[in-house]
């Protein structure tokens, strides 16, 4: 079990908190969460990729599967490190603190850091210095080639890398040398980025420790076309020679969407991996670990097989399962970095080959109540069908909010719910919250919007959709006292408290 005893937590992730300045960070809002998580008696945070968003400020949709969000950089830390004056830090932005603003944030923080930089390079040596330089040191094999690819795309007006100059594209040593001395000072400037963020976030996930809370983290099993990975790795995954896939990933028709989902993803050469001993990939887990306790993996059904589209296709539904590595990558995981404590995703079209997998190798898999209603008492998203090893959410991020579920679900849905709770639902959100702690599973997680109550304006992202989605922001007058001692409540009543730790 990745957790000893039972324990429950709450998932948000951080561009969800307050913050000054577009969208939460790692500062001083983000440690008044975690106060608030103390007091209602939480053992877990569970968060989303911490990556760099890419398209729609996805963050499954990342620039990099190692790096950090710079946008997530609390700028009123920089002053005490002496890189910022108080009066260089920007104003509050005027927008709506319940709505991200992306843009908003990209705008005022990089000038502020840009503005931190130039004083952190005048500074010379200190502390500062000595640990940016250990940075470098320990993480260099994946941030020297993020870093020259967040300058270059910049350099290149946002252009994505497979429509960069050709010598580029098949990374040319030549050209690589080139660009890299004309982009000297840019390339500093994003390992630096990354630098601030892993120490902020490194402060952060410490003080959650220490306070009896630990993260629980989520990689996604595909990366984005334009990152850096595929840039630096192109062998590894399906491309032609002008850097297009030749297979997209995907997951045919089900519960979210009738084509299915077209991700866009290029898949993976697990042949071209398993000969290199999968280096990259131990080498993400090895970094998601640096930054979190558990990880959670994303469509871990990509690892028995992934529904792989043909180029050209507009929708998912003309798709193939292919074979991914199976027990082997995990095996040679766990002999390079021992115990990994691993959640599956394993949501959807899920065929026996994926139950057996994870059977095999004991990780604990996810069961969603808005799951669990359409059918009948055999639903394995019921909770008299759980075993003990298993998380239990009344939500994902990728769910409506259990009150935007209630009142568009279907009335044989609602009515099942109602006849399993035993309730008139009137306080549905609440009645399915106790549901889930109630419940056997070892591990139960609620969106941070369950316990506010909030309806579908609330939700977090709708799959198949492209715009609109990552947005929601918790104002910080919501996390009341009286919401966490009822939390608290049903955490101690059912047994929950204290069982995280490992």
């Amino acid at each position: 079990m990745v957790v000893s005893g039972r324990t429950a937590g709450i998932l948000l992730h951080p561009t969800s908190l307050p913050g000054p300045h577009g969208v939460g960070d790692l500062g001083g809002s983000a440690a008044r969460f975690i106060d608030w998580l103390s007091e209602a008696r939480q053992g877990l945070w569970q968060i989303l990729p911490l990556g760099p968003p890419g398209a729609g400020d996805s963050p499954y949709d990342a620039r990099s599967s190692f790096a950090g969000n710079p946008l997530l950089i609390a700028l009123a830390p920089l002053v005490e490190w002496g890189l910022l004056t108080a009066d260089e830090v920007p104003p509050p932005l005027m927008s709506d603190p319940e709505r991200a603003d992306f843009a908003g944030a990209t705008s005022v923080k990089l000038t502020a850091l840009a503005r931190a930089f130039e004083r952190f390079e005048a500074s010379g040596d200190g502390e500062l210095r000595v640990a940016y330089e250990e940075f470098w040191e320990r993480e260099r094999a994946w941030l020297a080639d993020y870093a020259l690819y967040a300058a270059l795309r910049t350099a290149h007006d946002g252009l994505p890398w497979y429509r960069w100059e050709p010598g580029l594209v098949r990374r040319e040593p030549a050209a690589l040398a080139e660009w890299r001395a004309r982009l000297d000072r840019e390339v500093r400037f994003h390992a630096f980025l990354q630098f601030v963020f892993d120490r902020q976030w490194t402060t952060l996930k410490h003080y959650a420790n220490e306070r009896g809370i630990r993260i629980v983290g989520d990689i996604p099993i595909y990366v984005s076309h334009d990152s850096a990975d595929v840039w630096a790795h192109q062998d590894l995954f399906t491309l032609d020679e002008a850097g297009q896939p030749t297979m997209r990933a995907g997951v045919p028709p089900d519960y979210f969407s009738a084509t299915g989902q077209l991700w866009g993803n290029p898949c993976y050469r697990w042949d071209v991996l398993a000969a290199t001993g999968y280096r990259w990939w131990i080498d993400r887990f090895r970094r998601v670990r640096e930054l979190v306790d558990l990880v959670r993996v994303d469509h871990f059904r990509g690892f028995a097989a992934g529904w792989q589209i043909p180029a050209g296709e507009q929708t998912a539904i003309n798709g193939a399962w292919v074979p991914g590595p199976g027990l082997d990558f995990f095996r040679r995981l766990q002999s390079e970095l021992g115990p990994v404590p691993i959640i599956v995703e394993d949501l959807g079209i899920i065929t026996p080959d994926v139950h057996a997998l994870r059977e095999q190798l004991g990780y604990p898999g996810m069961r969603v109540l808005q799951f669990a209603f359409g059918s009948g008492s055999d639903n394995p998203y019921l909770p008299h069908n759980y075993e003990a090893d298993t998380v239990v959410y009344t939500g994902t991020h990728d769910n409506d909010t259990t009150l935007g579920w209630f009142r568009s679900c279907p009335p044989h849905e609602r009515d099942h719910a109602l006849r399993y709770l035993g309730t008139d639902g009137h306080d549905i959100v609440w009645d399915l919250i106790r549901l889930a702690f109630m419940s056997v599973a070892s591990i139960a997680v609620v969106p941070l919007q369950d316990v506010l109550e909030l309806g579908s304006e609330a939700r977090m992202n709708v799959p198949g959709t492209a715009s609109g989605n990552w947005r929601w922001r918790v104002r910080e007058d919501a996390l009341t006292r009286e919401r966490a001692h009822r939390l608290a409540s049903l955490t101690e009543i059912y047994g929950r408290v204290g069982g995280a730790g490992q």
